[in-house]
């Protein structure tokens, strides 16, 4: 099937792109939507502007719709992409959606209304062993954008790993934080991983920090040989 993938360079769109060529799909294209709203409902924000490396990264080309990020006006934008992939022989576009219903209602509407079938492959998935899973294939993930009680500036950049899987269940039981982070709990992007060709190099970053919440904003990035 030809396939896409809503990719925003974050831990379950890349786990998206996984699962679609796990399951032997052609994987024609990766479509970001990159939101000028810092709080856009839809749309993941911090370091988007670095999805056109991770495309190059793992060898699959990009499209890329800009949007204002107003609430519900966005969806348009994201419908203008989803015309585009299936003007391009598209079947299919995958999502990283886990838990929220707010996204995946919309997503699923306009791919009824365009003609695309939507697949969200980890819809309700456990979330501990989908954590453990992302770790154990070998992705390289670190956190990019902290935003809830537990979460302080020290999580900025940190690797999910082992130790961190283990320090967000003892979070978990302590203030009931969500593993997966679908809460908004935080953000993230992934570096490396089994569908790397290439991976990616963080040159230059910049941590900010506002009260109760903070971003880890990479300023340049190039790709390595693996």
């Amino acid at each position: 099937m030809n396939a896409a993938v809503l990719f925003s360079g974050g831990k379950d769109s890349t786990m998206a792109v996984y699962n679609a060529l796990k399951n032997g799909d052609d994987v024609r294209f990766l479509l970001a939507v990159k939101s000028s709203n810092d709080e856009s409902y839809m749309f993941h924000v911090p370091n988007i502007h670095l999805t056109d490396l991770l495309a190059e990264a793992m060898d699959i080309p990009i499209i890329t719709i800009q949007t204002p990020g107003v609430k519900e006006d966005e969806l348009e934008d994201l419908k203008k992409g989803f015309v585009k992939l299936k003007e391009s022989g598209v079947e299919a576009v995958y999502t990283g959606a886990l838990y929220s219903t707010y996204q995946k209602s919309r997503i699923e509407k306009l791919g009824l209304e365009v003609g695309l079938e939507i697949i969200s492959p980890y819809w309700h998935v456990d979330e501990l062993e989908y954590m453990n899973m992302i770790v154990s294939l070998g992705f390289k993930v670190i956190i990019s954008g902290v935003s809830a009680y537990g979460l302080d500036e020290k999580w900025l950049g940190r690797c999910i790993d082992n130790e961190c899987i283990s320090d967000l269940v003892k979070l978990n039981d302590k203030i009931g934080i969500n593993l997966a982070f679908e809460g908004g709990e935080a953000e993230t992007l992934v570096l490396d991983g089994p569908i790397f060709k290439k991976k990616v190099k963080i040159i230059d970053f910049e941590k900010t920090w506002h009260v109760d919440s903070g971003v880890f904003i990479i300023k340049k990035a190039v790709l390595e040989d693996k």
